[in-house]
């Protein structure tokens, strides 16, 4: 049947498992256990017994599958398959609620006490205890590329009993809930063991990892004893194809269940299509044309508010997205609150040509290569180029496997690229990508403006919520002034699977409750 009607569930992660089909790359063996397998799903269901496996088909391959060494969704996805994160978040507002810690409270301004429940099991049978949260957030705090995210807010921490920790802030924090909702629960005892969390991801989470056949997939199976409920299908194979219309032909061909990044192109005939369910959703994911404000002519404001006005981000939807999508011209996501239209830019190609006149700069002598990571920022790239081209601008596009396109935006190694981000407030929206402190991490513009660093630092540390909104209207007035980047759109969230899978369900920033999901008997 077909259904693009959304019911939403309370949470903000993903949690994705895999079943083991693969066990060789590209082997004659692998080939024949695969088929051997589908043989046998096929028999067992035609035998009336429930189906246990599922298929989910993704883009891009997890850089790592550690939960402390990355900010790329795609890891993010297996992490929450196997790691419990801290809190969890409202389906609808995005706000911080109850999940392995079930309350807190502020005994001052700096302090906070966090209870968490007594049922929580590690996958090897540990109970998870305030002893593993403070270790965490500590072990957390070693990790460069998390830190300078989600740890540095804190001045100490503290194990009160089994079920109670402390927090000391370093001062007044508004994003403290914000940022506890992002650690994941890791076991204390294999921290003190070195434990590769790449190679054994073994935590609190739904899934348990089995194999990683590096190109192709990963392999889960249920964690039986999960806190919150057993999974509703045993075994999971995530697969990696990187190509969209394969995913496409794939899911008809009922060779998965399951497509992450759906191919835009496609969405229409997938909709028309009864075996196949589709949910379509206005989404959190911002988007942009990201450059590198180091160099040139990247470090010329005009030039890069001439960019932003010349390109009309609608065809930019309509190109790459399939209209499944809203153009933007503002530097933080509008959906948030704290969002303004002051200092906003438009699609004026008059004005674009005012602000490459006072640039100063020849668009003839400017040749830049932008880097993408899968097809939709390449269609994206293309139009822009294009677009480019007929005010004299070269732009090259280069293609580039996620974790070099990842590790290159990261380090400034590059001119610009095609990016995008998920947050759910604009305060950290603005922390990753804009503040001074995120140059090397997140803020792959690289920003360094002291004032945007003030007004969120004065705005981080305001509880009052109408003096903060205030001072991040100002921050985001000011951003879009300076105009650091390019943006081009919001991204809806679209998924597209077997219609006889029951129990999905997606919010705004395409986060899923993997274990509820079952197939119809």
């Amino acid at each position: 049947m077909k259904n693009t009607f959304i019911r939403l569930l309370s949470l903000a992660l993903v949690f994705v498992m895999a079943f083991s089909l693969f066990v060789g790359c590209g082997s004659n063996e692998t080939e024949t256990k695969t088929e051997e397998t589908e043989t046998k799903v096929e028999e067992n269901t035609e035998a009336g017994e429930v189906k246990d496996t599922i298929i989910i088909a993704t883009a891009n391959e997890p850089p790592t599958l550690h939960p402390y060494e990355h900010s790329a969704i795609a890891a993010s996805y297996m992490n929450l398959l196997t790691f419990d994160y801290f809190m969890r978040t409202n389906v609808d507002t995005l706000e911080p609620e109850v999940g392995v810690i079930t309350a807190w409270e502020n005994p001052s301004d700096l302090e906070w006490v966090f209870t968490i429940r007594d049922d929580v099991y590690f996958q090897n049978g540990d109970k998870v205890t305030a002893e593993d949260m403070v270790a965490s957030m500590e072990y957390a705090r070693e990790k460069e590329a998390y830190t300078i995210n989600y740890s540095a807010f804190w001045e100490s921490v503290e194990v009160i009993d089994e079920t109670h920790f402390k927090v000391t802030t370093k001062t007044v924090y508004a994003k403290t809930l914000y940022d506890m909702a992002s650690h994941r629960v890791l076991s204390k005892k294999l921290i003190d063991e070195n434990n590769d969390f790449n190679a054994n991801p073994m935590g609190s989470g739904p899934y348990k990892f089995v194999e990683w056949d590096l190109g192709n997939s990963l392999t889960f199976v249920a964690n039986e004893n999960y806190w919150d409920g057993e999974p509703g299908i045993k075994n999971m194979t995530w697969r990696i194809i990187p190509e969209g219309s394969s995913r496409t032909i794939a899911l008809e061909a009922g060779e998965i269940d399951v497509i992450i990044e759906v191919e835009t192109n496609d969405l229409a005939r997938m909709e028309e299509n009864e075996e196949i369910a589709v949910y379509n959703i206005p989404g959190t994911s911002f988007n942009w044309l990201i450059t590198n404000n180091e160099v040139a002519p990247f470090d010329n404001q005009d030039f890069r508010h001439f960019m932003n006005c010349a390109i009309e981000k609608g065809a930019l939807v309509e190109v790459a997205l399939n209209g499944a999508g809203t153009g933007n011209y503002r530097q933080t996501p509008g959906m948030f609150a704290g969002a303004t239209d002051v200092n906003i830019d438009e699609y004026n190609p008059e004005l674009a040509k005012e602000y490459l006149e006072k640039s100063g700069i020849d668009p003839t002598t400017v040749v830049f290569s932008c880097i993408c990571s899968d097809d939709v920022k390449r269609r994206c790239g293309e139009v822009i180029q294009a677009t480019l081209a007929e005010y004299g601008v070269t732009m090259n596009l280069e293609s580039m496997d996620l974790a070099t396109y990842l590790s290159a935006a990261a380090e400034g190694n590059f001119e610009a690229c095609i990016g995008n981000c998920t947050t759910s407030n604009t305060l950290g929206f603005i922390e990753y990508k804009y503040h001074s402190k995120m140059i090397g991490g997140s803020n792959w513009t690289r920003t360094n403006d002291a004032k945007i660093d003030a007004l969120y630092d004065e705005a981080v540390q305001t509880l009052d919520e109408t003096k903060r909104m205030e001072l991040i209207e100002e921050c985001v007035a000011y951003i879009q002034e300076i105009c650091p980047q390019i943006p081009t759109y919001s991204m809806n969230m679209v998924r597209a699977m077997d219609a006889d899978l029951e129990g999905f369900a997606m919010n705004a920033s395409g986060n899923t409750y993997w274990h509820y999901v079952s197939w119809a008997e």
